[in-house]
C-alpha cells in the first residue's frame, strides 16, 4: 500500500531537492518526493493512506552512531545515580537500595560523577562499607571507565596485594597504607564482574524493550549499539535483538558492534560484518585502546596538565593490539576502536596503516584530541570519526585542567574534522550522555551546556545547525557503509523520518531546541511513535 506524507517542510539532506513538501512511500522505501500537489496527483489512489504533516518540519530519521542499549536498559533494573550532585546523596541512595537486597546479594549500579559533587570527592571504601555492610557493591562511573567497590566486593574476588590485574586496569590503593581506596579503573572491573550474577533472559528482554521504545520516542530510527559484554555474550545478544526487532517488529534499526573477545563466536555462528537485514545487522569489531579524561586514563602524547607524571593508559601493548586487528582483518572485517587521547589514536592508526582496508569503513570512536597530522590521516574514505558532541557539555570546564590551554583549540574539534574532509558520525555514547540527539546537536552548534550563557567554548569549532544534523543523518549512514540506503530522503532509500514540533533551521536561538518535541518517528514508512 502506498503511504503519502503531505504538507510538510521536509529537509531531504540531498542537493537536488533540499526541501520538499511531500513523499510517497511503498514497500518501506521512498517512491517519490515533491510538492504536495504533485505527490497527490501522481500517487493518490483509493487505497493510499494519506498523512497530513500540517506544516511540521521533517528530517531523515536520526541515527545514534554509538551507544550501549544494554547499559541504558540496566538502569531499569539496577541502581541509577546519574545526575546525583553530592557524595552524601549518593551514599544515601546506596543505603536505601541495600535495604531492598538480601545479605550477600550484589548491589550493582551506575552513573556517578564526582565532578557534580558539591561536598567532596569519590566515596571511600570505609564510607561505602558503612552504607552497604552486607552486600558486595559495584557501581560504575558515568564514563564506565571507573567504578567504586566495597570490602565485601574485595572479599568476593579474594583480593590480596599480589592479585593479578588484567592489562590496562588498576585497583587504586592508598599511598600510605597500601590498602584499596574503593576505586578501580578500566579492565580491573572484570575481576568483579565475573562474580555478579547474570540477569535472566526475560529480565533483559523486558528492559531492552523499554529502552528501544524510549529510543524511538527521541526521534531515533537507527542505532549502532555495543552490547555483548553486558548481555551475556554474542549469542544471547543477537537473540534478544532478533526477538524484539525482527519478531516483535519494534522498528528500531540496529547495527551491533561486536567486542573483539567474541571473534570466535562470530565464526561459530557464521556471522560477519553486514550479516542480517535492514532491521538488525552485525557491524564492526569493537576494541578499547585507552580510557577517559575523568580519571586520566585517556592516553595522551604529552602528559596531563594537572598531573605531569601521567600520560594515561593503553589498554593493550602495540603488539597485542596489532594481533587483535590482524585477527579482525583476517576475517575481512572493520574495527571500531575507542580512542579518546591523541596517543591512542596515533597507536591505532599506526597499526591500521599496516593493513589494507576492509570492504567496510574502520571507525575511530570519540577522537577528542587531534593535531594536523592526525586530521590528514583520518581524512580517508575508509575511516570514520565517531564523535559525541554532547561530551563537551559535560566535560567543560574541568577538562581544561586535564589538557591545559595549549591543547584546547584542537580538542572536541569537530569543525576542523569536517572542514578537512573527515567523515564524522554523531552519537551519544548513552548512557554516558543522555540519548536525546537534540542535546548533542545543541552542543555541536553552541559549544556550551544547557543553562550556560556565553559564546561557546572555542567558538571557532561551532557547527551550523545543518552540519550538526548531518552528523546524525547523512554522515551517520557512512559509518556502516549504508549511504546508498539511509541518511537522506530520496527515492529508493529506506523511508525513515523524524518529525519536529519546531523548525530547527529557522531558530533565532539554538536553545529553542530544548523546547522542541519529537512529534513522530517514522521507520520504513510506519509511524512507530506519535506524541
Amino acid at each position: 500500500m502506498i503511504k503519502l506524507y503531505i504538507n510538510g517542510v521536509i529537509h531531504t539532506f540531498q542537493s537536488n531537492h533540499p526541501i520538499v513538501e511531500a513523499v510517497a512511500i511503498e514497500n518501506n522505501r521512498f517512491k517519490d518526493i515533491g510538492t504536495t500537489k504533485d505527490i497527490l496527483l501522481n500517487w493518490k489512489t483509493k487505497s493510499a493512506e494519506i498523512i497530513d504533516l500540517q506544516g511540521l518540519t521533517v528530517t531523515p530519521g536520526l541515527t545514534d552512531s554509538h551507544l550501549h542499549l544494554s547499559m541504558v536498559a540496566s538502569k531499569f533494573v539496577d541502581l541509577d545515580v546519574t545526575g546525583v550532585t553530592s557524595k552524601q546523596d549518593m551514599l544515601e541512595f546506596i543505603r536505601r537500595h541495600s535495604h531492598t537486597l538480601k545479605p550477600g546479594e550484589w548491589l550493582v549500579g551506575s552513573g556517578w560523577d564526582e565532578n557534580l559533587f558539591s561536598d567532596g570527592g569519590i566515596p571511600t571504601l570505609d564510607e561505602l562499607d558503612q552504607v552497604s555492610p552486607l552486600n558486595p557493591l559495584y557501581i560504575t562511573r558515568i564514563c564506565e571507565h571507573a567504578a567504586v567497590i566495597n570490602s565485601k566486593s574485595l572479599e568476593a574476588i579474594n583480593y590480596s596485594e599480589d592479585i593479578s590485574i588484567p592489562e590496562g586496569g588498576k585497583i587504586i590503593v592508598d599511598s600510605t597504607s597500601g590498602k584499596p581506596t574503593g576505586l578501580i579503573l578500566e579492565s580491573a572491573s572484570t575481576l568483579f564482574q565475573v562474580h555478579i550474577p547474570e540477569k535472566s533472559y526475560e529480565t533483559w528482554k523486558d528492559a531492552l524493550r523499554k529502552t528501544i521504545e524510549a529510543t524511538i520516542q527521541h526521534g531515533i530510527t537507527n542505532v549502532h549499539s555495543n552490547d555483548p559484554l553486558y548481555l551475556g555474550g554474542l549469542k544471547q545478544t543477537y537473540e534478544l535483538f532478533d526477538e524484539l526487532l525482527n519478531k516483535e517488529q519494534l522498528g528500531l534499526r540496529t547495527n551491533l558492534l561486536i567486542n573483539h573477545e567474541f571473534l570466535e563466536d562470530l565464526d561459530a555462528m557464521n556471522m560477519y560484518t553486514g550479516y542480517g537485514n535492514d532491521t538488525l545487522q552485525i557491524g564492526a569489531i569493537k576494541i578499547f585502546a585507552d580510557g577517559a579524561f575523568g580519571r586520566r586514563t585517556a592516553l595522551l602524547r604529552e602528559p596531563y596538565h594537572d598531573s605531569p607524571s601521567q600520560y594515561g593508559e593503553a589498554m593493550f601493548s602495540q603488539e597485542t593490539l596489532y594481533d587483535i586487528v590482524k585477527k579482525v582483518r583476517n576475517r575481512g572485517m572493520p574495527v571500531a576502536v575507542h580512542t579518546i587521547g591523541d596517543q591512542a589514536l596515533i597507536n591505532v592508526l599506526d597499526i591500521l596503516d599496516q593493513f589494507p582496508p576492509s570492504n567496510f569503513r574502520d571507525r575511530l570512536i570519540h577522537v577528542q584530541v587531534i593535531n594536523d597530522n592526525l586530521v590528514k590521516r583520518l581524512a580517508s574514505n575508509h575511516r570514520i570519526a565517531d564523535i559525541q558532541p554532547r561530551f563537551l557539555a559535560s566535560d567543560y570546564p574541568w577538562v581544561k585542567d586535564r589538557l591545559g590551554e595549549e591543547r584546547m583549540p584542537r580538542a572536541y574539534a569537530w569543525k576542523t574534522l569536517l572542514d578537512n574532509g573527515v567523515i564524522c558520525g554523531g552519537g551519544s555514547d548513552a548512557p554516558v550522555e543522555p540519548m536525546n540527539p537534540l542535546l548533542g546537536i545543541h552542543a555541536a552548534v553552541t559549544r556550551r551546556a544547557p543553562g550556560e550563557d556565553h559564546e561557546g567554548w572555542y567558538k571557532e569549532q561551532k557547527l551550523s545547525m545543518y552540519d550538526a544534523f548531518r552528523l546524525f543523518t547523512e554522515q551517520a549512514a557512512y559509518t556502516t557503509n549504508e549511504e546508498h540506503k539511509k541518511g537522506t530522503i530520496e527515492p529508493g532509500k529506506l523511508a525513515d523520518m523524524t518529525v519536529y514540533s519546531n523548525n530547527p533551521f529557522q531558530m533565532n536561538n539554538p536553545d529553542e531546541l530544548f523546547q522542541t518535541s519529537i512529534e513522530m518517528t517514522i521507520i520504513g514508512g510506519e509511524i512507530k511513535y506519535s506524541r
